[in-house]
């Protein structure tokens, strides 16, 4: 399945992305806040592609190349995780963007074709998103889409560099998608 924009297309991940994602994703500070070892060669990029791939395979999580309509190049990546159908709730994470595509409308417009099929196509009762406590820049982004702060969970995840990193818990529920696709849809307006 790919959703479609006006800015950016979100194709199934594949590893006929590797070649445009390894140099977008070329840069130390994006693996930062990531639950990741840095990626910094484009055999480390096409074995993280493989373990989302992996992950896709068990069902939990379904990745994405983020690609910009104009240049048809992939600047960075996302993905559905977290999936419970049972409860008809995911998760959107694992998203970063190459500095090329930072600042534009490529990250709010992924959220809003994300959320979009979510609720819309999906019937997602709750989109949660989390983000590490340290990532202020995430969370201000999170809160400018509309989605709620609910919860900090201490030393939830232990990262590559032995780190024990806090997450900041964000959802959108069903009742709410309303008002945030109307606030979306303004800012995506004012690309």
């Amino acid at each position: 399945m790919t959703l479609a924009g006006r800015f950016v297309r979100l194709e199934p991940l594949s590893l006929d992305h590797v070649p445009a994602l390894w140099p977008a994703g070329n840069e130390p500070e994006i693996w930062t806040y990531m639950p990741y070892a840095t990626i910094d060669s484009p055999d480390k990029m096409r074995a993280w592609v493989e373990e989302m791939l992996r992950r896709q395979a068990k069902g939990n999580d379904l990745p994405f190349a983020i690609v910009d309509i104009a240049s048809g190049q992939a600047g960075g990546a996302t993905r559905y995780m977290t999936i419970e159908r049972t409860h008809r709730s995911l998760e959107i994470g694992g998203t970063w963007l190459g500095k090329a595509f930072r600042g534009t409308a490529a990250n709010t417009e992924s959220k809003y074709l994300l959320l979009r099929h979510a609720f819309e196509v999906l019937s997602c009762v709750r989109v949660q998103f989390r983000t590490d406590l340290r990532n202020e820049r995430s969370q201000r982004a999170l809160e400018r889409l509309g989605a709620v702060r609910e919860a900090v969970l201490r030393k939830y995840t232990i990262m590559p560099d032995g780190y024990q990193r806090s997450s900041v818990f964000y959802s959108v529920i069903d009742d709410e998608w309303p008002a945030v696709k109307a606030r979306l849809e303004e800012m995506l307006a004012k690309y």
